[in-house]
């Protein structure tokens, strides 16, 4: 019997992996950005400016921000091939279905987009890296708009 030689496994098309339809060797932006520090500056300093935005603060019913903090820095690591966490303890994201109960509106996209900002720009990402976090960041701010 003669063996066959293996063939390289695809990987899903995750964030971590956008695919091309050609086996590729591993890539995860999680690990290629820094991992776990580089996205807890970023939710540390996103929250930084929502903790003192009138626009914002109001749509974090919790008196401490830390519990959104956490779900958001388990959610971004997870979607970009880092920890499973988020999964594991709320299941899929359904994003859209968590923030129906809040009027995200135009302003409030621009609030959260600006705060964004300004913690995309304090990583001091290579260039490619930061466009690839911005590009997802900005489609779901966009996504999330549910009132006039």
């Amino acid at each position: 019997m003669t063996e066959q030689p293996q063939q390289p496994a695809t990987l899903p098309l995750t964030a971590a992996n956008p695919g091309t339809g050609f086996s590729q060797p591993e890539y995860n932006f999680y690990d290629a950005v820094g991992g776990h520090n580089t996205f807890v500056k970023l939710v540390d300093v996103f929250y930084d400016g929502v903790a003192g935005d009138p626009l914002m603060r109001p749509m974090y019913p919790e008196e401490d921000l830390g519990p959104a903090k956490e779900r958001l820095l388990m959610f971004l690591e997870q979607y970009w091939g880092g920890p499973k966490t988020y999964g594991e303890q709320r299941g899929h994201p359904r994003l859209r279905m968590r923030h129906m109960p809040f009027q995200v509106t135009p302003a409030a996209r621009d609030a959260w987009l600006k705060h964004m900002r300004t913690a995309v720009d304090a990583l001091g990402l290579a260039p490619l890296h930061e466009a690839t976090l911005w590009d997802y960041l900005d489609r779901a701010a966009h996504s999330m708009v549910n009132s006039a």
